[in-house]
């Protein structure tokens, strides 16, 4: 293990952060909320405790294994949310750090899942850090830090292939810091073009932004307790569900549009599948929903709105779905897992396993009466490597085995019944935001205990991290010296 490369790449990180606060310390000095010390204070720590390290350790060797990589991707996001939860503490706005903690945590790894009740008389500079948690954690703050530093070690798709949102990592162009500038261009224009659309529809520049970053980075943050609905607006509706679907997108296809590549745009199978999901859970979400809403315009409007918010990720509520009929509400259960598509700022199981899973399962099928033909699983057009199928259904395992163990945890508390702690657990890992029940779109997570809390932060960071990089940290092997 090259302890002087994590260190000085945690350090740099650490500096990144710090300066991500200064956008909300300005918002502070500006609104004169009383929050610009808190914001300046945690500022002040940080780069107390990232400046020295940066300046004093000097790694002899650059070289980046993977090794390094996933311990630098698992313990970035890790410390990002420890330091991250300081302006909240030192603001009093969730004096409990535990709290505090769980607060950072949900919004850098874009699950929205929160543990405020009292949305009234917020701080405007801490509430706009809550929320830049969710725009600095959708792309990923290494992918932002490879973009500012892109020279910082000699190999970096490491650190990009750690938290690489998919099973495969795939660059854009040939050099990953290159490829992160891309990403991050394309991440903040798709955000100041919904920012721009929702003052359009009658935001205020501030909550124009605070929602057009959490849809960016399909967190699912408001500055209201009821979310989007509080606007009561159906411009606003469409237009954060578009973007949300669009957000959900794997943002190599942007690059295929921008530089008019039609075949890797049509030989693109997860597109397909996508948008094949997308439109059909809204077209049947809203036929189960005309009993409840009465007429085809308005359950479309919800319907639409709550499958665009579950599928990718963001968390966003119109309605109180936990209502619903039950066949409503599996549809978006169902949702919960699947996520959206590789390459995207979306959490979930993502389509590109679940499509492979589907056609694994269908090949196992044939095989029962077709023993000796030979069955090639094709994506893309392409065969699939029978290590990919098999590394697929191994991470399907352990997915829903951490669901399984970590409800099972949160269920020891005692406190809530299957439903909402299964849901908490599956929401989490999937870093959707919402559940059912108790933790439904009109509740939330202050309930629970500080285990359970602490228990549902680490589920946060694993589905965002796509588990491997988190759970590597409790192997022995990961910290050896050769």
């Amino acid at each position: 293990m090259n302890i002087a490369l994590v260190l000085r790449l945690l350090s740099v990180i650490l500096l990144v952060e710090s300066a991500s606060m200064v956008p909300s310390a300005i918002i502070a000095a500006f609104h004169r909320d009383g929050d610009l010390v808190p914001l300046l204070a945690s500022i002040g720590i940080i780069l107390a405790v990232a400046l020295p390290i940066y300046l004093l350790v000097k790694p002899k060797d650059r070289s980046l294994r993977a090794r390094e990589g996933f311990v630098v991707v698992a313990l970035s996001w890790i410390l990002m949310s420890v330091f991250g939860a300081l302006p909240f503490v030192f603001g009093r706005f969730l004096p409990n750090y535990v709290d505090a903690l769980f607060e950072a945590v949900s919004g850098f790894t874009t699950t929205g899942a929160t543990v405020l009740t009292d949305f009234t008389n917020m701080p405007h500079g801490l509430v706009f850090w809550r929320s830049f948690t969710h725009w600095v954690g959708g792309m990923g703050v290494l992918v932002l830090t490879l973009a500012l530093l892109p020279k910082l070690s000699d190999r970096t798709s490491h650190l990009v292939r750690a938290e690489s949102p998919g099973p495969s990592l795939s660059k854009i162009v040939p050099k990953m810091g290159d490829s992160a500038k891309i990403l991050y261009l394309m991440y903040t224009v798709l955000t100041v073009a919904e920012f721009m659309i929702l003052m359009l529809c009658g935001l205020n520049p501030y909550d124009a932004a605070i929602h057009a970053m959490g849809t960016a980075g399909t967190g699912g943050f408001s500055n209201y307790g009821d979310s989007v609905a509080h606007f009561h607006s159906v411009s606003v509706d469409i237009t954060m569900t578009v973007f949300m679907v669009l957000f959900g997108i794997n943002f190599a296809i942007y690059y295929f549009l921008i530089n008019r590549s039609w075949h890797d745009l049509k030989a693109n199978e997860e597109i397909r599948w996508y948008l094949g999901l997308v439109f059909g859970a809204m077209l049947l979400l809203t036929v189960l929903l005309l009993p409840y809403y009465h007429t085809f315009s308005t359950s479309l409007r919800y319907a639409s709105f709550q499958v665009a918010s579950i599928i990718s990720t963001s968390g966003f509520a119109t309605a109180d779905f936990d209502l619903w009929p039950v066949s409503a509400k599996m549809v978006l259960f169902v949702l919960l897992f699947i996520g959206s598509c590789a390459g995207s700022t979306a959490g979930g199981m993502k389509i590109i396993r679940v499509a492979l899973m589907l056609k694994e399962g269908k090949r196992e099928i044939h095989r029962t009466f077709q023993p000796r033909k030979v069955q090639i699983v094709r994506f893309d057009g392409k065969g699939i490597d029978e290590s990919m199928l098999h590394s697929i259904a191994v991470f399907s395992f352990v997915y829903v085995a951490l669901v399984l163990f970590g409800s099972f945890l949160i269920a020891l508390e005692g406190k809530y019944d299957l439903i909402t702690n299964f849901t908490a657990a599956l929401t989490c890992v999937s870093n959707v935001g919402p559940g059912f029940h108790f933790v439904g779109p009109s509740g939330n997570f202050a309930g629970y205990g500080p285990f359970a809390k602490i228990v549902c932060s680490f589920l946060m960071l694993a589905g965002r991290l796509e588990l491997y990089p988190l759970l590597l940290l409790f192997h022995p092997a990961i910290w050896r010296k050769t």
